[in-house]
């Protein structure tokens, strides 16, 4: 399969078709590593730190609304807590 480089701001982009990335068990948006060996540009998923994610899970809590549990332990009573 061939593509072309387009240039896309101030960098140059490629266009990866779905196939290529089912191929390699990635979807759009994914982390990539990028190494260059004899001259060939090798890009491989990115290793999933432990952390991923967690961000994103916190602000869709905190955008219910609602009181929420961490580890068992409710939060309903934190107002009367001194610390």
């Amino acid at each position: 399969m061939r593509t072309s480089l387009r240039k896309m701001g101030n960098s140059t982009g490629m266009i990866v078709p779905r196939s290529i990335l089912g191929a390699i068990g990635v979807t759009t948006g994914a982390a990539m590593d990028l190494r260059v060996e004899d001259g060939k540009l090798i890009a491989t998923p990115a290793e999933r730190v432990a952390r991923d994610g967690w961000a994103d899970a916190a602000a869709g809590l905190a955008a219910t609304g609602e009181e929420q549990e961490w580890l068992g332990v409710g939060v309903a009573d934190d107002a009367t807590l001194t610390w």
